[in-house]
């Protein structure tokens, strides 16, 4: 395993465009199918409400958007929505909770259902949830999850300038939490909130440091939404997005790199130029919880113009089955972290 420095990152980063993209797609073809992309949908299970105040986040209760918020869904409901994305072409769901952590109780045991059920269905289940315990990560693990979804956002160094109400180290806890099992590890993050580029090498090194380093790396592009605390942002260029993930790719030449947030910005050029540097992953669909996404059309469109295939359901890694016996919910009242520093523009747009 190589081990990464900032400097190391930042040269890479910085090469020619054409050199640092050509150098990616040689890690790439090295490692991965260079005509396959998977296609994941992402399923707001529960909607707006978070008490957190991340300033990129329209679901953040405290700021005054559009979002709505919405009860956890219904199984039924779930599995209704995962067997149309399966239609369309998906071989991934990512269920995701706007919580700030994993609470025991009947929402939680919903969820584990809701994961035994789409696992069924022969495809890749993630979660994403907020901060969780050692012991839930486990009930996941025997619920047949395949994936957890824990963004580390930035570098440690800008996180505090974006989120007060939690601390960085308990998302690498958290983090460090599912890899106690043998659910597999989606963390990534966004660009275009402010951050250097110090900042984006520093989020990438932490991550290629990991050992082993996720198997998904999902790169954001942020998407301003009014009444949150970044909707004056300017949006990222497409050269920033391909750099991204041409450095990502080359740190880990082994994970999934997901062009996630920001692809309604990007043309049908500029997404292929990012598949060529090295993304070979996709959220499919509408909406990415609550911001805007290409219509799965347009997907299906651009992958048969580029002669992609979509990758099928654990081409990359072994299937996971629930468990015969589930362990029992411990009732457990995990302490995070919360810093108690203010962040002016947060508390701004928060009195509003």
């Amino acid at each position: 395993m190589t081990t990464w420095t900032l400097a190391a990152a930042k040269a890479l980063h910085e090469l020619p465009f054409l050199e640092l993209i050509h150098q990616a797609a040689t890690v790439h073809r090295a490692h991965h199918d260079p005509n396959k992309v998977q296609i994941s949908t992402l399923i707001s299970i529960k909607t707006g409400g978070c008490p957190e105040d991340c300033g990129y986040c329209p679901q953040a209760a405290r700021y005054h958007t559009e979002v709505e918020g919405e009860p956890l869904l219904s199984v039924a409901r779930v599995k209704a929505q995962a067997l149309r994305a399966q239609a369309a072409g998906s071989s991934r769901v990512c269920l995701g909770a706007a919580w700030r952590n994993v609470k025991d109780g009947p929402e939680f045991e919903q969820v584990l259902e809701m994961v035994r059920e789409v696992s069924r269905l022969n495809m890749e289940v993630c979660c994403t949830l907020g901060m969780l315990t050692p012991h839930q990560a486990k009930r996941l693990e025997e619920a047949g999850l395949y994936a957890y979804n824990h963004n580390v956002d930035s570098s440690e160094e800008y996180y505090k300038e974006i989120i007060s109400t939690r601390a960085y180290e308990d998302r690498l806890e958290t983090l460090r939490n599912v890899r106690k099992t043998a659910v597999t590890l989606c963390s990534g993050g966004i660009i275009g909130m402010g951050e250097s580029l110090e900042d984006r090498m520093s989020m990438l090194v932490r991550l290629a440091n990991m050992d082993p380093y996720p198997e998904s790396v999902p790169i954001n592009a942020l998407v301003p939404v009014e009444g949150t605390p970044l909707e004056g942002q300017a949006p990222v260029s497409i050269f920033e997005m391909v750099r991204m993930v041409a450095t990502a790719r080359i740190l880990m030449p082994e994970t999934q790199v997901r062009l996630s947030a920001g692809r309604t910005s990007m043309s049908p050029e500029g997404q292929a130029l990012c598949f060529y540097a090295g993304a070979n992953s996709i959220f499919a669909g509408d909406k990415l919880l609550t911001t805007p996404n290409p219509d799965i059309a347009e997907d299906q469109a651009l992958f048969r113009a580029l002669g992609i295939q979509p990758q099928a359901p654990y081409e990359k890694h072994a299937p996971r089955k629930a468990a015969d016996i589930v362990s029992p919910a411990l009732g457990e009242k995990p302490k995070w972290s919360r810093p108690g520093h203010q962040i002016p523009r947060n508390e701004e747009k928060r009195r509003r």
